[in-house]
C-alpha cells in the first residue's frame, strides 16, 4: 500500500503565523486580537507576518505596513524579535529532532522530515509543539516534498492533512496552476493564456505543448503535475549542542525538587543523544535566580557519554556546588562537543546494564509517549507549581 506504514514518509511542518504566535504566547493580551508584525510604518516598513485576526482583513507577509493599517487600522502592531523568534524556531527543532535525525529546514518557520507512519507521527509533532511551546502548527504528509507542501497548504491553520499519489487526481489536479513549485506570476499568466488553468489541464497537456510555452521548466512542472517528486532532503548540519530547561512558574526553595527536575533534564538529553547517535564532551549547568541572576558551569569530560546517569551526576555535582541561596528561576542542561558513536564493552559491567535498561526505556517512550516512562526518583521532591 502506498501509504502504508513500511515506507519513509516526507512532512513539512510550518508553524502558523509564527512570528505574530509567539507574540500572542508570550503576551496573552493579544490573543483573539489582530496582530501585525513588522515595519515601521512611518519609515516605508512593510509586513514580515500577521496573525489570522489580521489576515481576515486582507492583511499579508510583504504588503506595505501603511497599506495594511488602511485595511485593518485597529491592528496591534510590533516589531521584529527576530533574536526571540530564532530562539524558540530552534526549540521547536528540538522537538522535531526527537522524532527523527533526517530534517531539512526550510526556513525559520518551516521544515521537512523525513519519518515513519507519516500521518500518526504528524499528530504526535503538533500535539508536543503545542503542548510544550504553545504554538500552532500545521504540517502535510505524503512521500514527497510536492504533496507534503500542497497539504500544508490545505491544512492550514494548525491541523494536518496527507495526500498521496492515488489521490492527486481527486486533490491535486482541481487546484489551479498557482501551487506548483515554480509557477510563479509569469508562468501562470502564460499556462493560462493557454487554455491551462488547473493542475489537472498541465497533467493532460501534450509534452510538446508544454516545451513551447515553459521551455526546459516543462518536464519538471508536468511531473509535479502528476504528484511526481525526486528532491531528496537536504540534511540539517550536525549539531553542536543540545539543551533542555524549564522555567519555573514561581520561585523554588526546595532543594530536592530541583535535583528532581535536573534528573527529568538529564533523562530527555540522554535520550535526545541515544537517538541521534550522538556522545557528549562537555556538560553545562545553567542556573537563574529570583534576582534574574544567570550563570553557567561546565565540566569536559575524559570520555565521551550518552548516559542519562553520567550526565545526572555532573549536572548534579555542578548544582551542589555552585546553586547558592535559593530562590531559584530556571535550570538548565547543555551538553556540547558532540561527536558520532557507541560505547562498547566487552564485558557486562554496571554501565552496560544500564545501557541496556536505558535502551528498553527509549522504546517504551517510543511507543507510550517520552512523558509516561520515567525513574521514580523524578517524583522525590516534586510538587504541583
Amino acid at each position: 500500500m502506498i501509504n502504508g506504514i513500511n515506507q519513509q514518509h516526507i512532512l513539512l511542518c510550518d508553524l502558523d503565523a509564527f512570528f505574530a504566535a509567539v507574540e500572542q504566547r508570550d503576551n496573552p493580551e493579544l490573543l483573539g486580537k489582530p496582530v501585525i508584525v513588522g515595519g515601521d510604518p512611518a519609515a516605508r516598513g512593510v509586513v514580515s507576518t500577521c496573525s489570522y485576526e489580521a489576515r481576515e482583513y486582507g492583511v499579508h507577509s510583504a504588503m506595505p505596513m501603511r497599506r495594511a493599517l488602511k485595511r485593518c487600522p485597529e491592528a496591534i502592531v510590533l516589531p521584529v524579535n527576530m533574536q526571540k523568534y530564532k530562539a524558540v524556531s530552534r526549540q521547536v527543532l528540538e522537538v522535531y529532532e526527537r522524532f527523527t535525525p533526517d530534517i531539512e529546514p526550510v526556513s525559520i518557520d518551516e521544515a521537512y522530515l523525513s519519518v515513519r507512519e507519516g500521518y500518526e507521527t504528524a499528530k504526535k509533532i503538533r500535539r508536543a509543539v503545542r503542548g510544550e511551546l504553545s504554538l500552532p502548527l500545521t504540517v502535510g504528509v505524503s512521500v514527497n516534498k510536492l504533496l507534503a507542501k500542497i497539504a500544508c497548504e490545505l491544512a492550514k491553520p494548525d491541523n494536518e492533512k496527507d495526500i498521496w499519489p492515488e489521490e492527486v487526481p481527486t486533490v491535486l489536479w482541481p487546484l489551479p496552476v498557482s501551487v506548483l513549485p515554480g509557477v510563479g506570476p509569469v508562468t501562470e499568466r502564460k499556462l493560462k493564456r493557454s487554455g491551462l488553468e488547473t493542475v489537472g489541464d498541465l497533467a493532460a497537456a501534450p509534452l510538446e505543448a508544454l516545451v513551447n510555452i515553459l521551455g526546459n521548466t516543462a518536464l519538471t512542472l508536468r511531473d509535479y503535475a502528476h504528484g511526481r517528486d525526486d528532491r531528496k532532503l537536504t540534511q540539517m548540519q550536525a549539531p553542536k549542542s543540545l539543551s533542555e530547561e524549564t522555567t519555573f512558574p514561581q520561585d523554588i526553595y526546595e532543594r530536592d525538587y530541583m535535583l528532581a527536575t535536573l534528573l527529568d533534564l538529564a533523562e530527555e538529553l540522554g535520550y535526545r543523544l541515544r537517538l541521534r547517535g550522538y556522545l557528549t564532551r562537555n556538560v553545562s549547568l545553567k542556573l537563574r535566580f529570583a534576582d534574574f541572576k544567570t550563570i553557567t558551569r561546565a565540566v569536559t569530560l575524559a570520555e565521551a557519554t550518552d548516559s542519562d546517569r553520567d550526565i545526572n551526576a555532573i549536572a548534579r555535582d555542578l548544582f551542589n556546588r555552585h546553586c547558592g541561596r535559593p530562590p531559584w528561576r530556571l535550570l538548565g542542561i547543555r551538553v556540547s562537543s558532540l561527536e558520532k558513536g557507541s560505547q562498547l564493552s566487552l564485558m557486562i559491567t554496571d554501565q552496560e546494564k544500564e545501557r541496556h535498561i536505558t535502551q528498553t526505556t527509549d522504546q517504551l517512550r517510543e511507543k507510550f509517549g517520552r512523558k509516561m516512562v520515567f525513574k521514580a526518583k523524578r517524583l522525590m521532591g516534586k510538587k504541583e507549581t
